[in-house]
């Protein structure tokens, strides 16, 4: 994805969600554009959607609290404790800090996985990353401290569009995969139904398998999970490996079907898997075009 380095400031845009990691070229890019412009549009309006406004918002941490080895999730403060954040279904937020009082700016997106509709708060599940400047700076925040975030626009979802979506996560890539999965399946008129595909490190890292369990036994014949391991516990009852073609063809995900020629997939992790996925553009096709999905019909967070 990464974009040219002349990065213009008033035209970002969601850069690719990789594992909730943007490229090494796109910080560099986006911190040189922004710093300058942070100071002047740092601010909080009360009384309207706070991301309804242009600009990085201060938001305080409220809570925070372990969920798996390595996986916090995290409650900040909206400015109004009545008004929801004012974001649309599939959208990030880019954070921005300066770790350990450094004078280099970090940003990073994240994925809000609470409902959007909730006023007074948003939160996030941000996995800790060895050597990971901005996870181990967020890891390291105290209630009360402040992280700045910025809006930044997602894939436009439409409610009915697609008969059906598969979303075939990777890691710390589920988080988008949650909100929209929760979004779709909470709009009473959207009748689109899911395909979860989550491939993980070990079965600790399954961190949303309870809430997506709850959303298996509430929309029975909508919404399927399907989680498989690379390195398994010995009582693990998820298959071992990774996300290959035929595990998806056993999801029911194979285009060739035919059964669902308007089935769109999207996709979020770690680039070899996104690599696997895709294939190359003049090269090796990958996994999707062996099972008979078009270029149009993918899309990568």
């Amino acid at each position: 994805m990464p974009p040219s380095s002349r990065f213009p400031f008033h035209q970002l845009v969601r850069p690719r969600l990789t594992a909730n990691v943007m490229s090494t070229q796109v910080v560099v890019a986006a911190a040189l554009a922004s710093i300058g412009a942070y100071a002047f549009y740092t601010r909080n309006y009360s009384g309207k959607p706070v991301f309804k406004s242009l600009g990085f918002h201060s938001l305080r941490l409220h809570s925070s609290e372990l969920v798996s080895h390595n996986v916090k999730r995290l409650r900040f403060e909206l400015p109004d404790a009545n008004t929801p954040a004012g974001l649309p279904l599939t959208s990030a937020l880019l954070t921005f800090s300066f770790p350990n009082g450094g004078w280099k700016p970090v940003l990073r997106p994240y994925t809000p996985v609470n409902d959007l509709d909730e006023p007074g708060f948003i939160e996030l599940m941000v996995k800790h990353y060895p050597g990971g400047a901005q996870s181990t700076h967020i890891h390291s925040l105290k209630p009360g401290d402040k992280l700045s975030f910025m809006r930044i626009p997602g894939y436009n979802w439409t409610p009915n569009k697609h008969s059906h979506v598969a979303l075939i996560a990777g890691g710390a890539g589920i988080t988008p995969m949650y909100q929209l999965t929760r979004g779709i399946l909470k709009n009473p008129d959207d009748k689109t139904r899911i395909t979860l595909v989550w491939g993980v490190n070990t079965d600790d890292d399954i961190f949303l398998r309870d809430q997506f369990a709850a959303m298996e036994r509430q929309f029975p014949g909508r919404f399927k999970a399907v989680y498989v391991v690379a390195t398994p516990d010995a009582a693990s009852s998820h298959p071992k490996g990774f996300v290959t073609k035929e595990l998806l063809e056993k999801a029911g995900l194979s285009a060739k079907a035919g059964k669902d020629s308007d089935i769109k997939v999207l996709i979020c992790g770690p680039e070899p898997m996104e690599k696997a996925l895709k294939g190359a553009w003049r090269g090796k096709p990958g996994i999707l075009s062996e099972l008979g999905y078009t270029r149009d019909q993918i899309h990568n967070f």
